[in-house]
């Protein structure tokens, strides 16, 4: 496995496991950012009045897996002091993700940047859904590579 310094603009990564999205996780994001709206919550009336039949996870709490996966695909770095996430450049939600459906996570590398801190890397990504192939969610990211001294 490569360490992030050492992937080339055009390559791309993916990541071997699935990640199961659990009631439980889409709880506890619920907790965390205070949106506790019944589509993700209440799985007696999702299946009464959602299109989903299903509660659903919170886009943004897919997003937030990003960089669990990312550090699935690549190496750490002695020349890395750390990572910073820069922010995202666009970001879709293209499929719901269902309580309990599983992700895998795609990235491309796009562009580097050297920063006066480090470099900064632009990554194209996207999260497939196991149930039906399809990404849930595409967007550009961006992550400062803090050099060490």
């Amino acid at each position: 496995m490569k360490t992030l310094l050492d992937l080339s603009v055009g390559e791309t990564l993916e990541q071997s496991e699935w990640l199961t999205v659990t009631q439980d996780m889409i709880n506890q994001f619920a907790d965390a950012t205070g949106d506790h709206q019944w589509i993700h919550l209440d799985a007696a009336r999702c299946e009464k009045e959602s299109p989903f039949k299903s509660t659903i996870a919170h886009g943004f709490l897919s997003a937030s897996l990003m960089p669990k996966a990312f550090s699935e695909v690549i190496s750490p770095s002695d020349e890395i002091a750390s990572m910073i996430n820069y922010g995202i450049d666009k970001l879709r939600f293209l499929e719901p993700v269902k309580s309990n459906d599983s992700l895998k996570y795609h990235f491309h590398l796009v562009e580097v940047t050297e920063k006066p801190q480090g470099k900064l890397f632009k990554v194209e990504a996207s999260c497939l859904l196991k149930s039906s192939g399809n990404p849930a969610l595409v967007g550009s990211f961006l992550m400062l590579a803090v050099l060490k001294p």
